[in-house]
């Protein structure tokens, strides 16, 4: 295992939490550190049903363009080439700050 291992930032809508979870534990048993969606918004958190305010959602999305920046290289999780709005900007930030983004499916 290298000194730092390499750090990754999980992307994608969060109708695929069984998906990104999946993904974040492939690389957690491949030795990454992984940064993903720590709350599965939408209309409700999926998690706890608590419902996720206009303002909390804005903060999250701010939140996780920090995780891209912590991390070396971006995966998007994207089950039949699916990408919407959020995880478009993300990946056009992912893009503009010079991270490697990579996709599960053909986009």
């Amino acid at each position: 295992m290298p000194d730092r291992p390499e750090i990754v930032c999980i992307c994608g809508s969060t109708r695929f939490m069984a998906e990104m979870l999946a993904a974040n534990r492939d690389l957690t048993l491949a030795g990454v550190i992984v940064v993903a969606p720590g709350v599965f918004s939408g209309s409700a958190d999926r998690a706890t049903d608590e419902k996720i305010t206009d303002e909390q959602e804005t903060a999250l999305g701010a939140l996780h363009l920090r995780k891209i920046d912590l991390a070396d290289r971006v995966l998007v999780v994207n089950p039949g080439g699916y990408i919407g709005e959020s995880t478009s900007r993300e990946i056009a930030y992912a893009h503009a700050t010079g991270k490697p983004v990579s996709f599960t499916d053909p986009v």
